[in-house]
């Protein structure tokens, strides 16, 4: 159980995994808007009050039977990106030097490329394992011809093919994402058609102005691209990622907490660095819920049918009492029912290694890692330490994130386990899995999730204070079953372990099959997180 802890002293060693376990729920009030290179606005602290499950059950899908469904979760926002093309053409002029570098020279050189870029476009966004819509090109040969194109304020991201124009041309057209508080990638070509001006003087000229170093805002070396359709996509995948995390919203399930911090600092942390609109839903009220979802016929017999269908799906094995798991499956729909009403697709549930199973009669973990599951972002301890990381990769990869407890580094290796994980990881096999106890409690349903032997990860580590990430991509060597919590690997990684040891930060780290370190910390950059890659 979760002692009621004062957050302005470190407390004693308890025997689970969260020592601060912050139960408080008041509302911390609405804290203004978002801007993602300003970074103004906050946590909300909205409460979610007087909900009733009559209610909150009559918006859910039915299935024919009458039933309540379990629907997936809503898909991630798509990526608008602005192709605009920037060029000149030329005309001859005797003894002097006439024209740049570059291919493009005449008008007609130009419809060709537009068609090109037309084609690269559509073959880069078919096959792009992320939402993206890539918006017709605009060629722009001067200022005038890009001022036309601020009227439109739907582009998240501006594509900039740099293949000629004067440095004002150039300037204003990535200039768009400045004064839209949108993001800049440039484009340029040197043998995957005809070569780009820009391609000469794109750092000297542009990014550093005559200089030695870099001497512009808002864009830099990392979001310039040279040739390789597969580089603008890990970027638009990153910024994806990135527009379905900042001021994103999630469901608290007893109020936001963080892992051994004072109370308030993390919130102020979070809203400084990712603006998350938090809607709070009390134990008190979600206590109503789950009294009245039991009297609730209908409800009880979806639960006991989804249960018992969970239990039939390949690699499951049953190893703890089955009314815990026909409580979770009614805990589970109460928990999506409250998204739906949030209208969001992400949810933490703070003190849920105590106050939440007298009232649920089992544990959160398996809720949260059917959730997770079913592609909702679905977090166990309420810490916003670690959870923006998870919804960032969640954004980025599409797959489900593994919050978990790291231990000691040693010989190249590493534990990490938690009660709860995800069986999707990939986004779509189900990995065998006990349904067991919860390991601190010996109560409820958890899921030992095996994870399978030889898969790459990325391991991230947030920094207390969100000023530093460590990055880490690992492979899982073994999923042992040691008496820790429940869902456990040992991973191997090529980094030294006492490099690992000494630059680790924070507690909880957040897991992903998969490497996406790159796009980690590309997005990174543009929230003032100092990303430590260790490769």
């Amino acid at each position: 159980m979760c002692p009621d802890e004062s957050h302005e002293n470190h407390p004693p060693i308890q025997p689970h995994c969260c020592p601060c376990c912050d139960h408080s729920e008041e509302s911390q009030g609405d804290r203004g808007g978002v801007s993602r290179r300003g970074f103004i606005g906050g946590v909300s602290g909205i409460a979610m009050a007087g909900l009733s499950w009559s209610a909150l059950s009559a918006a859910q899908v039915k299935q024919s039977s009458g039933e309540p469904s379990a629907e997936p979760a809503p898909p991630r926002k798509t990526l608008v990106v602005k192709p605009i093309f920037v060029y000149s053409v030329y005309q001859r002029r005797p003894q002097t030097s006439w024209r740049p570098w570059g291919g493009i020279q005449t008008q007609a050189d130009a419809d060709k490329e537009v068609k090109n870029i037309t084609a690269e476009l559509k073959a880069l966004e078919s096959r792009a394992d992320f939402p993206v819509k890539f918006q017709n090109v605009a060629a722009v040969q001067d200022q005038k011809a890009v001022a036309a194109l601020k009227a439109d304020t739907s582009p998240d991201v501006y594509l900039i093919y740099a293949a000629g124009g004067s440095m004002p041309t150039l300037t204003d057209a990535i200039g768009l994402a400045d004064a839209k508080d949108k993001d800049a990638i440039v484009f340029l070509r040197h043998r995957s058609g005809p070569v780009y001006l820009w391609y000469e003087i794109m750092s000297p000229r542009y990014l550093r102005r005559h200089s030695d170093k870099l001497a512009v805002e808002n864009i830099d070396f990392d979001d310039v691209v040279v040739d390789n359709q597969d580089d603008i996509l890990w970027r638009l995948r990153a910024l994806c990622g990135l527009r379905n995390t900042v001021g994103s919203r999630i469901l608290a399930v007893g109020g936001p907490g963080a892992w051994a911090q004072p109370k308030g600092k993390v919130d102020k942390l979070v809203k400084d660095r990712w603006q998350l609109d938090v809607r709070t839903i009390t134990y008190n009220d979600l206590g109503k819920l789950i009294e009245a979802a039991r009297k609730d016929q209908a409800a009880v017999k979806d639960a006991k049918n989804r249960a018992a269908a969970y239990l039939k799906t390949p690699g499951t094995k049953l190893e703890t009492k089955l009314p815990f798991v026909e409580n979770a499956f009614l805990l589970e729909s109460i928990f999506r029912a409250l998204m739906k009403k949030a209208d969001c697709r992400a949810m933490t549930i703070n003190s849920c290694m105590g106050t939440i199973m007298p009232m649920s009669q089992t544990t959160a973990c398996l809720p949260l890692s059917t959730l997770n599951d079913d592609g909702y972002l679905a977090f166990c301890e309420s810490d916003f330490v670690v959870i923006p990381s998870g919804i960032l990769l969640g954004s980025i990869s599409g797959c489900p994130t593994f919050l978990n407890d790291p231990t000691h580094p040693h010989h190249n290796m590493i534990t990490l386990a938690h009660c709860t994980a995800p069986r999707r990881m990939d986004g779509k096999t189900l990995e065998p899995a006990s349904i067991m106890t919860h390991f601190e409690s010996d109560y409820g349903a958890a899921p030992k999730v095996d994870m399978h032997v030889g898969q790459e990860l990325t391991c991230i580590a947030p920094d207390f204070d969100a000023k530093r990430w460590l990055g880490l991509s690992a492979e899982i060597v073994a999923h042992p079953l040691l008496p820790i919590c429940r869902s456990q690997i040992d991973v191997k990684f090529k980094a030294d372990s006492d490099t690992v040891a000494k630059h680790m930060p924070g507690f909880h780290w957040m897991v992903i099959y998969g490497n996406y370190l790159r796009e980690a910390g590309y997005a990174l950059k543009r929230v003032g997180i100092e990303w430590e890659n260790l490769g």
